[in-house]
C-alpha cells in the first residue's frame, strides 16, 4: 500500500455518476477527490477565452503546459491561472468545447502527467475515462461505472438545469451518444474498460448505494493491504 492509502480509479462513460460517487467516496474515506474531467472543462474553457482553435494538437497542448490548474477545497473547485471557474466550466458550450480538446494527444499527455503527480502519493479517488488504463493501470482498487444511455442522459439533463441551462432531453440524449462514440474510438487514451475493474451498473441503483458497495470493497483491499505490509515485515 502507498504512504497515504490506495489510488481508486472510477472509470466510465458521461453520465454514469462518476463524479458524485468519486466526490462522496473520497470524502468517506479522507482521500483527496481528483476530478479529471474538469481538468479537460477547465483548459476547454480557457482555449475559448483566448479563441484557440478547439482542433490544433500543438496550439491546445502549449495553451496546456502554459497553464496552472488547481483542484482545491477537495475537489469542489476548480482555479485556472489562479482565478475560480467553477460555475464558467459547466456551461454546454464548455462541455462541448472539452469534448473536443480531450481528444488530442498532446494535451492527454500533459493532463495525465499532472494526474500521475497529483495521485502517486496514494490516498487519492480519481474518476474519468482512462483512470484505470492510462493514468494509474497499477491502481490498487478500479471501477467502471456505467448506465443505460437514456439514464445517463437524464441525469446529465437534470445537471444542466440546475444550472440554468435551456436543453432538451432529446439533445442531450443525441450528445450522450455521440460522447460516448467519440470517447471509444479516439486514438489517445480510449475508453476501454480496465481488464481488472470491478464493473457497476448504475441504471437503477442509488447514489448511496453504489458508494456503499465501492466503499466496502476500498476498505476491504486496504485492510488486505495493511495485512500483507505486517506480514512482509515479520
Amino acid at each position: 500500500m502507498r504512504p497515504s492509502g490506495l489510488v481508486v480509479a472510477i472509470d466510465g462513460p458521461s453520465g454514469a455518476g462518476k463524479s458524485t460517487v468519486g466526490r462522496a467516496l473520497a470524502e468517506r474515506l479522507g482521500y483527496t477527490y481528483i476530478d479529471t474531467g474538469a481538468m479537460y472543462r477547465a483548459l476547454a474553457w480557457k482555449a475559448l477565452r483566448n479563441s484557440v482553435p478547439l482542433d490544433s494538437d500543438s496550439d491546445l497542448a502549449a495553451l496546456s503546459q502554459a497553464t496552472s490548474l488547481e483542484l482545491v477545497d477537495g475537489g469542489r473547485r476548480v482555479r485556472v491561472d489562479g482565478a475560480d471557474v467553477t460555475a464558467e466550466i459547466r456551461t454546454p458550450e464548455v462541455s462541448a468545447a472539452a469534448s473536443r480538446v480531450s481528444v488530442h494527444g498532446g494535451v492527454r499527455r500533459d493532463m495525465v502527467a499532472r494526474q500521475r503527480a497529483m495521485g502517486q502519493g496514494g490516498g487519492v479517488v480519481l474518476d474519468g475515462r482512462d483512470i484505470g488504463t492510462a493514468v494509474f493501470p497499477d491502481a490498487e482498487v478500479k471501477f467502471y461505472l456505467d448506465a443505460d444511455p437514456a439514464q445517463r442522459a437524464r441525469r446529465r439533463h437534470e445537471e444542466l438545469q440546475r444550472a440554468g441551462a435551456s436543453v432538451s432531453l432529446q439533445t442531450v440524449e443525441r450528445e450522450v451518444r455521440q460522447r460516448d462514440h467519440a470517447d471509444s474510438h479516439r486514438a489517445e487514451s480510449p475508453l476501454v474498460r480496465a481488464a481488472d475493474a470491478i464493473d457497476l451498473d448504475t441504471t437503477t441503483l442509488a447514489p448511496e448505494d453504489v458508494i456503499a458497495r465501492m466503499l466496502e470493497i476500498v476498505r476491504a483491499r486496504a485492510a488486505s493491504g495493511t495485512s500483507a505490509a505486517r506480514s512482509d515485515s515479520d
